[in-house]
């Protein structure tokens, strides 16, 4: 591990490991996102000008006769959500380039530490953030459609527009899979750094309740037809 890496990822006691889990969330926020720019491009875009979408299981049924993943999960959403995370993490990069050190976080550069070796630096270093950025929506969304498929094995399907009520499918699969993504495909970066494996199961304890907390928050503002 590089110093810059050691340094960005090193914590002693509880105040800098809750600084370490908030720049966890600053490196991985493009990933998070992409299931919001997943909607845009899926369903919000399709509906404004008549664009054609196209469901990934392009209406395909599994043997227990549900739909593979149903409507909800779309080409226009997976790749639109994978390649918007990626202009994310150029903008994420334009604005913290250069902050590299342990003072620096948690809004560190993302490409702290990353060389011109690595195998996603292409078109110099806005196209690597782009790729990496990229990379992170793509594990998001193949956890997504994951859950999704879990889901219909479990007869929980879509009403309509609301989802069904399953909180932990509806927030782990895309999580883990966002994390694995990075740790496994990005250890040239932050992102792939083991030391973040403890940060990571902390935000992976707390995502089904921030998720919850903010689709009641939804609800009560009239934002959402459920609390869930």
């Amino acid at each position: 591990m590089s110093g810059i890496f050691e340094e960005v990822v090193s914590y002693d006691g509880a105040n800098q490991f809750l600084l370490v889990v908030v720049t966890l969330a600053w490196l991985y926020m493009a990933g998070y996102l992409a299931n919001t720019f997943a909607m845009l491009w899926g369903k919000w875009i399709p509906e404004l000008t008549g664009m054609p979408v196209k469901p990934i299981d392009a209406g395909r049924l599994h043997s227990d006769g549900n739909r593979l993943l149903g409507d909800g999960k779309t080409w226009n959403g997976f790749i639109g959500g994978s390649m918007t995370a990626g202009l994310l993490t150029m903008l994420q990069h334009h604005l913290s380039v250069g902050r590299i050190l342990a003072g620096d976080r948690p809004t560190v550069d993302l490409l702290a530490g990353v060389s011109e070796d690595a195998w996603f630096w292409v078109g110099g270093a806005y196209g690597a953030a782009f790729v990496l950025g990229c990379v992170l929506g793509f594990g998001t969304m193949t956890g997504d459609a994951l859950g999704s498929f879990i889901k219909r094995r479990r007869g929980m399907k879509r009403e309509g527009d609301v989802s069904s009520k399953a909180p932990l499918l509806d927030t782990l699969p895309f999580a883990i899979l966002l994390y694995a993504f990075g740790l496994l495909f990005l250890p040239q970066a932050l992102h792939g750094q083991t030391e973040f494996i403890l940060p990571m199961l902390a935000t992976l304890i707390a995502t089904p309740i921030v998720h919850r907390l903010f689709n009641l928050a939804g609800y009560k503002l009239g934002l959402k037809s459920v609390p869930y």
